[in-house]
């Protein structure tokens, strides 16, 4: 299993709409998008395991038990979504994300602030990723068709290279 993680709650999102590409393009990946508004804001007096949230518990668990992870996130002011930081702080003070196969995808307007930021959060927590599993989209919303939800060829394209890459560091 492979978890999804989108930094956008837009249910008509570009974000969204790669999300399910993915997941119908490679049934056999079995993709489990997780719901990132069931955790609460990160409060590091909560981090340890004795006082952990429950739905903390729950997301550090689904990364433990995924085979990979997969962060689609769009950017806001510059920077990473809140809630894209807000998960990745709670899983900050484990080990989970070491060595663990992670695919990287930015598509927003520029996105280029936030693909910095997130190579740089998902280097310094241990992610196993390369050049290759790492993917900036920019202009993201014109290469989707809103009426269809169909994202265009060279997207699609960018996609299947990334996939490819990120499921040679699966197995």
């Amino acid at each position: 299993m492979i978890l999804a993680l989108s930094g956008s709650t837009r249910q008509t999102s570009v974000n969204k709409a790669i999300l399910d590409f993915i997941a119908s393009a490679y049934p056999s990946l079995t993709i489990e998008n997780y719901d990132l508004t069931l955790l609460p804001h990160f409060n590091p007096d909560l981090a340890d395991d004795s006082s952990l949230p429950p739905s903390a518990r729950d997301f550090i668990t689904a990364i433990q038990n995924a085979a990979g992870v997969i962060i689609c996130t769009p950017e806001y002011v510059f920077s990473l979504p809140g809630i894209i930081k807000n998960a990745i702080e709670w899983a900050v003070a484990t080990t989970v994300f070491q060595d663990k196969p992670t695919a990287l995808i930015v598509a927003s307007l520029s996105g280029t602030k936030a693909f910095e930021s997130l190579d740089l959060v998902m280097t310094t927590v241990g992610a196993k990723m390369t050049p290759p599993t790492k993917l900036l989209i920019t202009g993201a919303y014109s290469k989707l068709n809103k009426a269809t939800g169909a994202l265009d060829e060279h997207t699609v394209a960018q996609l299947r290279d990334l996939i490819k890459n990120f499921t040679n560091l699966l197995f």
